[in-house]
């Protein structure tokens, strides 16, 4: 059997939307549920595709933030090893990414069929345009008042409970995880461009353990060339366009508000909803 370049170039496709949305406050998942119907990339492998691929814009984290990370991993047990005298900032820091994380650890659990069934572009209409709203007025209320936390270190555990909580949010498809956090992040009185930062370290846990989940029920039996192929493809392509996406965002974040994603999220939204409700395109069910 040959090559299918047509599937290969879907990935490259599906690859590039998840790379350039991941991070921003507009949806990865309710966008690449989108761009799948268009194009017609739909399925049991394509299912696994999307989930696949996110790993490969957290590599993005790892790698943007692995001085970060791996200075707060070693002062995490280096604090437990001293008896708390050294390593303070590590451990601290891992305690709130693990205070962040137990939310939708314990939702995605006990939910996990459930919100799968959500994931359809007219449940991605709903959240583009609702989340788009909230995104607006939570900026409107909360981004002029001074924050507490103006560096990641700075943030107390009840701070990433908050954000934690909010995370879950991001469960129903096109609510944006990232918005999601960021607007749990102001809540919480942080600082945008923390708020943001802090969103990537909490999509690590949550998205490692997402597509854990998913891999498991995955039957690996139908896999053939082509989809290894379009597998590797869309991972590289999603780490190579987050790795850069991302960068550029915390920057845009330290100088301008999020109205702009918000604006873009609910022109979106109304939009496809009047293109589908007048049958001009249609968008079936996953």
């Amino acid at each position: 059997m040959g090559i299918n370049f047509i599937l290969i170039l879907k990935a490259i496709v599906i690859g590039i939307v998840e790379g350039m949305t991941e991070f921003v406050p507009v949806s990865s998942t309710g966008h690449m549920i989108l761009a799948g119907s268009l194009i017609d990339f739909r399925g049991e492998f394509a299912d696994m595709f999307t989930v696949v691929i996110q790993l490969g814009a957290i590599l993005a984290v790892v790698v943007l933030y692995w001085k970060k990370i791996s200075s707060s991993i070693v002062e995490f047990f280096k604090y437990i090893f001293t008896k708390g005298r050294e390593g303070k900032t590590g451990f601290r820091f891992g305690i709130n990414v693990i205070v962040g994380s137990i939310p939708a650890a314990f939702v995605g659990f006990l939910l996990h069929d459930a919100i799968k069934g959500l994931f359809n572009p007219q449940s991605v209409i709903v959240g583009f345009i609702v989340g788009g709203i909230l995104l607006l007025i939570i900026e409107n209320i909360y981004r002029k008042k001074k924050p507490e936390a103006r560096d990641i270190d700075e943030i107390t555990p009840k701070q990433a409970l908050i954000v934690g909580i909010a995370q879950c949010f991001a469960m129903w498809p096109g609510m944006s995880r990232s918005a999601s956090t960021i607007m749990g992040g102001w809540i919480a009185k942080l600082s945008t461009p923390i708020a943001a930062e802090f969103s990537f370290f909490l999509a690590i846990p949550a998205m490692v353990g997402s597509t854990g989940l998913d891999l498991f029920k995955f039957d690996f039996s139908i896999m053939n060339t082509s989809m290894w192929i379009a597998l590797a493809v869309g991972f590289v392509v999603a780490f190579i366009v987050a790795l850069v996406v991302m960068d550029k965002f915390v920057s845009y974040l330290k100088k301008k508000p999020m109205q702009v994603f918000a604006i873009y999220r609910i022109i979106v939204g109304i939009l496809l909803a009047a293109l589908v409700f007048a049958k001009i395109i249609t968008l079936p069910a996953l």
